[in-house]
C-alpha cells in the first residue's frame, strides 16, 4: 500500500469531483469525508473540508480549499484502458462538460488534466525499433481521442 496520496484542491466543489471521478472508474468509491470543526478559508464550521476517495484502486483526496486554482499539464492523471470500448468509456465521461485536447488529452469539468491511453502505449513510443515507435508517435500526434486500431498499424506499418 503506497504512503503518497495525491490531494486535489477545489474551491468548493470537492464531494462533487470525488462522486464524479468515483462514478466513472472501476475499483472505485468514496471513503470517507471530513467536516471542518472550525472556521477556515475552506468554509465555515461544520462544512465539508475533505473527502477521501479511491480511482481505479489508487487512494486520492479531494479538499474544498476555498479558493479557486488551476491544474495545469505539469500534473496529470494517466488512465491505461484496455480495450477501445474502455478508452471511448473513460473518454467520453470524463469529456462530459470538458475539453478534448491533442494525442489522448483532455481537460475535465474540474480543470483536471487527463491522458486516456491503452495499455502498453509507452512501449509503442519507446520500442527498440525506432521507425516504429515514429510511425506510432505520427498517428498518435493527429489524433485527439485515440484509436488504439490505427496506432497498433502505424506501428506495424500497415
Amino acid at each position: 500500500m503506497s504512503k503518497i496520496t495525491p490531494c486535489l484542491w477545489y474551491k468548493d466543489e470537492a464531494e462533487e469531483a470525488a462522486c464524479f471521478y468515483t462514478s466513472i472508474f472501476p475499483d472505485s468509491h468514496i471513503d470517507s469525508s471530513y467536516r471542518s470543526l472550525v472556521d477556515s478559508p475552506g468554509g465555515k464550521a461544520g462544512d465539508l473540508m475533505l473527502v477521501e476517495f479511491t480511482i481505479g484502486g489508487q487512494k486520492m483526496q479531494a479538499l474544498n480549499g476555498g479558493m479557486h486554482f488551476e491544474y495545469t499539464h505539469a500534473i496529470s492523471m494517466v488512465f491505461e484502458c484496455e480495450d477501445q470500448a474502455e478508452l471511448d468509456r473513460i473518454w467520453d465521461a470524463l469529456l462530459a462538460g470538458g475539453e478534448p485536447e491533442q494525442c489522448g488529452w483532455l481537460r475535465d469539468r474540474y480543470g483536471m488534466n487527463w491522458q486516456i491511453v491503452p495499455k502498453g502505449m509507452a512501449q509503442y513510443l519507446s520500442a527498440s525499433d525506432p521507425a516504429a515507435s515514429t510511425r506510432a508517435m505520427a498517428a498518435v500526434t493527429q489524433m485527439v481521442k485515440l484509436d488504439i486500431a490505427s496506432i497498433e498499424s502505424a506501428y506495424a506499418g500497415k
